[in-house]
């Protein structure tokens, strides 16, 4: 049972990586045994690639800017030459705008949907492409969808938009994709202590104990809850599953 969950010597992109969820599933790789290549905005990706290579994984770091259609193409192409191949992406990266509804921004629309969902598509259509190159043809295709895939939430109707085109194109490439040997599904993260989410978690926030007392697992998620999730998606062990929407949430969308 435990060769399914293997992917050791298995080459990866997982944007998103310098932080937050991205950080740790392209942790989770690692320790699971794959070559990762992680994009961050900033340069201090290269430092986060090396801060794991002194741990002995095997991490490459690039500088990409996701909201730039020429960027993360030639971001794509690099990474699959410094691995010599693909077999997981995890589109992870996204950003955040907050504003009422009947006052927020078309920039900050715009912004937000470059890089939650078309990037995310783009970078997924590469992937296939990259995958159907094999004799066999084969990969994984893992993105990052949300809480806000089910339902609304309030003053962010961009990233709420955004998440449910993630989950919906990825349905769409799953009707494309599936019998041609690749695996496409979304992890959809509840409510993560990460720096996305710092003005939720203070405690004198009164949506901060609204928030806990309605997840059934009485605590916020973490990266690590990430980990497993994510290693499935990546492994053989998901291989007849397609298409698929995933909470890690701790269990908040059935309260």
């Amino acid at each position: 049972m435990s060769n399914l969950f293997d992917i050791t010597g298995w080459r990866a992109i997982v944007t998103g990586g310098t932080r937050g969820l991205g950080h740790g599933m392209a942790e989770g790789l690692m320790e699971a045994g794959a070559s990762v290549v992680i994009f961050g905005t900033s340069d201090k990706v290269e430092g986060v690639a090396e801060a794991f290579r002194a741990r002995g994984f095997d991490c490459h770091g690039l500088k990409v800017n996701l909201a730039d259609h020429n960027e993360r193409v030639a971001g794509f192409n690099k990474a699959v030459e410094i691995l010599g191949g693909l077999d997981i992406i995890v589109n992870a990266a996204g950003i955040q705008r907050r504003y009422p509804c009947e006052q927020f921004p078309l920039t900050d629309w715009n912004d937000v949907l470059e890089v939650n969902l078309t990037a995310p598509f783009e970078l997924s259509q590469l992937a296939a492409k990259e995958y159907l190159k094999k004799e066999k043809p084969y990969g994984k295709i893992i993105n990052v969808a949300s809480m806000l895939a089910f339902f609304g939430g309030f003053t962010v109707p961009a990233y709420a938009a955004s998440k449910g085109g993630v989950a919906q194109f990825s349905k769409g490439m799953c009707n494309e994709l599936a019998g041609k040997g690749i695996n496409i599904n979304c992890v959809a993260p509840g409510y993560m202590d990460t720096e996305m989410n710092t003005a939720l978690t203070d405690p004198n926030n009164p949506r901060y104990k609204e928030i806990t007392d309605r997840i059934p697992a009485n605590r916020w998620g973490t990266p690590n809850d990430m980990k497993g999730p994510v290693v499935f998606l990546a492994s053989h062990a998901s291989d007849y599953l397609n298409g698929a929407v995933i909470p890690v949430d701790g269990g908040y969308l059935v309260k």
